[in-house]
């Protein structure tokens, strides 16, 4: 049966209650008068009283007759209150009943009941009406009283209820305690709805009420130990059923089932937790998952960011140059989004976990936001030295290609100098000579002799070039080492041969007289000025390299230099020219017949003139082309000028931004709302800058395009305004996260806007650096201006060592705003705990120390309650059932007191 001892033990409501008990007590005897309505409360009343008394092992037949010397309403009071009256007087006198009776009205009275009327006299003389009448006011006080729903009590209370659960069965309408329940179908929806194991609802018919009603009653005295109080034939035949009768035996109802709410209430809570608990558990999976995924991008990008395989061609690494400004401006921004969003992911989760008291989130081991934050800036490392590499490796095949065509050149020219000069060497055409041809040969090998020592730089720039390239590792330096091995061993040779001439030339030098002088000193100086031409026409012929207006200047000033030589230069040629033509006077004054060229030198006054006028000509073109250069490098740097210029606005830019958002983050007010509507609209204020950042761009690939590597118009790099303009927008939105934050924190802890606002200034106040942050001392300050005990030496430095720790849990020795508000919070707020959800599992299992499968499926939603199974470990106790659930240990791992 129902136990009222919890509910009875007060000895009064108050002046309230009074009243409301003198209205009820208001009963209308008049209706007592109708037989039907005393019969039916005489059966309710008995029945009501029977169902506590036999607790005591006692019972009553004749309710005015059986009270009548006080005895058993004096039992009936201690059973129903759970207290122990005076002890009753066991005389047979009428005197001793009229006292026992008087101490029982006075125990009633003395719970707040005003009784109307009735004395101890009007019981032990038996009279019925003033029976019933105190036996209502007994039921209305201990059983109907305390029935409260949603702050109305009593008759209403139980009113609610009653339709409360019946709302959801058809033709049940629950409107009052009389002709609402004549159909029976009300006490069978009662049953159902609690019980629907007992009561099959569908198979009742409106139209056969004495069948409804026996069928509820029955099942109530057999499966709920409610004893039938009711007759349905009684109910059924009186137009309007007795009030106080219904209600007594609906209160019977309430209270068997009001172990039931009990349940419904714990499993409601328990929904809540597990609710909460797999949201996060999501949040956690999809953390995990996102950072696995841009983990293992990183580790993907790496390898080929730091992949120094070198190419052949200037084209195949600006190929690879442009496949990296494919990654920077493509593939990796959806990545530094990805990244953003992770880190507000992770602190959104853990804001959640600390708003329903949960332990901090711990990623699985290498995806913390610091392993994130520590591959993000490898990555960025290997980025910077991947583009550095590229940009050098340019440089360096351009080297090579300008180095191989210089040494393929001067080759060429060396080469075709040397052609047939070992077949030369080696004539002996001097053994049949005359005198004076040989004379003639040996003055001809001196020539030669400078004309070869002449090319000795030649021979000695080539060798210097090929050395270059194979420092450089030029692709190609196999071929290049073997032309020029081949030149080296060809010079090695012409010397030998050359000395090898000389001395046999000189053996017959006593032999020879005379000697054409004009022709000897023609040679002399025709070599020397011819190798002059070549050299000059060499290097008006050389190509350049430049990377600046200085470098560039510096040529045209060493061409004009030797433009300024060609004055003289032509005097030389102009003396050669006469020499020659002394020649031929002389020949001619003296009827000498030359026999053919010059016998000293190959050189003719034809070939020098050839020649002269050709450098001639590639003056105007060395002139051209060092113009266009000029005109190029002017270009490159109004490019420099123009990238300097954005450059230098959106750093400031960038700057001023970053310098803004900190003081906004500390000097924002008004509603979180509103902070966070304005946060929003500068985010967008700031991204509609980003044409100025493309802008930005265009110009650093039209530099890169250029191939400038400096700029002296800024300090600013393409790498250093890309990280500040990442960083802004990183600031930003972790300033809306910790907005958001804020919200998530008022709304769970029921925190208001003025609450807030309070925290707020209290948190700038204290802030003296305005860095976001308190440190100690300012905590403790503002801790002491809140009102907390945190100066006195000994008590007080162990509660600020206390609250430190649970605001600042790595010991970084800084307090954070969103610290600040979650301590607050929680020391203004109720949280839900371990042992609240120990305390709901309880209720579940009926007071075990475990719970079974079949419990938890009949109590909570299908998917929390297999969430449930799945978790809990098994019950190891010494009354342990089979398939008993440890719900003890379950409880306390949602909360971090121990493993799961």
């Amino acid at each position: 049966m129902v136990d009222y001892h919890a509910s009875n033990n007060q000895t009064s409501a108050g002046a309230g209650v009074q009243v409301h008990m003198e209205q009820e007590n208001e009963w209308d005897r008049d209706l007592l008068l109708d037989p039907a309505w005393e019969k039916q409360q005489r059966k309710t009343f008995t029945a009501w009283c029977n169902s506590h008394l036999r607790k005591s092992g006692t019972q009553i037949e004749n309710i005015e007759e059986d009270f009548r010397d006080g005895l058993k309403l004096m039992l009936l009071l201690e059973t129903i209150s759970g207290e122990r009256l005076a002890k009753p007087e066991r005389g047979k006198m009428r005197v001793h009943k009229i006292n026992n009776v008087n101490k029982a009205l006075d125990f009633i009275a003395s719970k707040g009941v005003k009784l109307v009327s009735i004395g101890a006299e009007e019981i032990v003389d038996g009279n019925a009406k003033m029976t019933l009448g105190m036996i209502w006011t007994i039921i209305l006080r201990f059983a109907i009283q305390d029935i409260s729903v949603e702050e109305t009590s009593a008759k209403e209370g139980l009113l609610l209820w009653c339709q409360r659960k019946t709302a959801p069965y058809k033709n049940v309408n629950v409107q009052n305690f009389h002709i609402s329940w004549k159909d029976g179908l009300a006490f069978n929806a009662l049953i159902h709805r609690h019980r629907p194991d007992l009561i099959d609802y569908d198979s009742l018919r409106k139209d056969d009420p004495v069948t409804n009603l026996n069928n509820a009653f029955e099942v109530a005295e057999k499966h709920l130990d409610i004893p039938k109080m009711l007759d349905a034939e009684d109910i059924v035949n009186t137009a309007r059923p007795d009030e106080k009768a219904i209600m007594t035996y609906v209160s019977s109802f309430y209270h068997a089932f009001s172990g039931a709410q009990k349940a419904e209430t714990a499993a409601n809570r328990i929904c809540k937790v597990l609710a909460v608990n797999q949201e996060n558990e999501q949040m956690m999976e999809d953390y995990e998952k996102l950072a696995s995924e841009l983990l293992e991008w990183i580790r993907r990008t790496i390898p080929w960011l730091e992949n120094r395989t070198q190419e052949k061609t200037v084209n195949d690494m600006q190929a690879k140059q442009e496949d990296f400004r494919d990654y920077r401006c493509v593939h990796k921004p959806p990545k530094v989004q990805e990244k953003c969003q992770l880190e507000i992911s992770f602190n959104t989760l853990q804001t959640k976990l600390r708003l329903s008291n949960r332990p901090a989130f711990m990623p699985s081991e290498g995806r913390m936001v610091s392993d994130i934050n520590g591959a993000w800036h490898t990555l960025e490392g290997a980025e910077k030295g991947y583009e550095e590499w590229i940009l050098s490796e340019i440089r360096r095949l351009e080297r090579l290609e300008h180095l191989a065509e210089k040494f393929h050149q001067k080759a060429a020219i060396h080469e075709s100098w040397t052609d047939g000069k070992e077949t030369m060497l080696n004539q002996k055409d001097y053994e049949t000579c005359t005198l004076s041809e040989v004379k003639a040969l040996l003055r001809k090998h001196e020539a030669f002799e400078s004309d070869l020592a002449a090319h000795q730089d030649r021979v000695e720039q080539i060798a210097a070039i090929a050395q270059e390239l194979n420092e450089l590792d030029y692709y190609e330096s196999a071929s290049v080492n073997a032309r020029c091995q081949k030149i080296c061993d060809q010079w090695d040779s012409l010397g030998a041969l050359t000395h090898s001439r000389k001395a046999s030339l000189e053996r017959t030098e006593k032999q020879l007289e005379s000697i054409d002088e004009l022709y000897l000193e023609y040679a002399k100086r025709a070599a020397p000025f011819n190798n002059w031409m070549e050299g000059a026409m060499e290097d008006l012929q050389d190509m350049f390299i430049v990377h600046n207006i200085e470098e560039i200047q510096g040529l045209i000033t060493a061409h004009e230099q030797f433009k300024s030589t060609l004055p003289e230069a032509n005097k030389e040629r102009e003396a050669i020219q006469a020499i020659q033509a002394e020649v031929q006077k002389i020949a001619q004054s003296n009827g000498i017949k030359l026999s053919g060229a010059n016998p000293y030198t190959t050189i003719t006054p034809q070939s020098i003139d050839s020649k002269w006028e050709k450098a001639m000509d590639m003056v105007p073109q060395r002139d051209n082309a060092l113009q266009s250069e000029l005109n190029k490098q002017n270009n490159n740097d109004s490019l420099r000028a123009k990238f300097a210029t954005q450059a230098n606005t959106v750093g400031a830019y960038i700057q001023a931004k970053m310098e803004e958002i900190g003081r906004i983050s500390i000097e924002m007010n008004g509603t979180l709302e509103d902070q966070l509507t304005n946060l929003r609209e500068y985010q967008k204020n700031i991204l509609s800058y980003m044409p100025e950042i493309n802008t930005l761009e265009g110009f650093h690939q039209l530099i890169q395009e250029a191939l400038i590597f400096d700029n002296q118009y800024t300090s600013y790099t393409m790498e250093h305004l890309r990280v500040g303009w990442e960083q802004l927008l990183t600031t930003i939105a972790r300033t809306i996260n910790e907005v958001e934050n804020q919200i998530l924190t008022r709304d769970a802890k029921g925190i208001s806007q003025e609450q807030l606002q309070e925290y707020r200034a209290s948190f700038n106040h204290f802030d003296k650096d305005h860095s976001g942050a308190l440190m100690a001392e300012e905590f403790k300050a503002c801790l002491i201006s809140l009102g907390y005990d945190v100066e006195n030496d000994k008590t007080g430095d162990t509660e600020f060592t206390r609250i430190m720790s649970i605001v600042d849990p790595n010991g970084s020795g800084a307090v954070t705003f969103q610290a600040f508000i979650d301590f607050m919070s929680r020391e203004t707020t109720d949280t839900d705990s371990a042992d609240q959800v120990i305390s709901s599992f309880k209720i579940l299992a009926a007071d075990k120390a475990y719970i079974t499968a079949d419990e938890l499926r009949r109590e909570l939603p299908p998917d929390q309650a297999e969430y449930c199974i799945a978790r809990m470990a098994p019950y190891t106790g010494p009354d342990a059932a089979p398939g008993a659930l440890d719900y003890m240990s379950f409880s306390t791992a949602l909360y971090g007191e121990s493993d799961l």
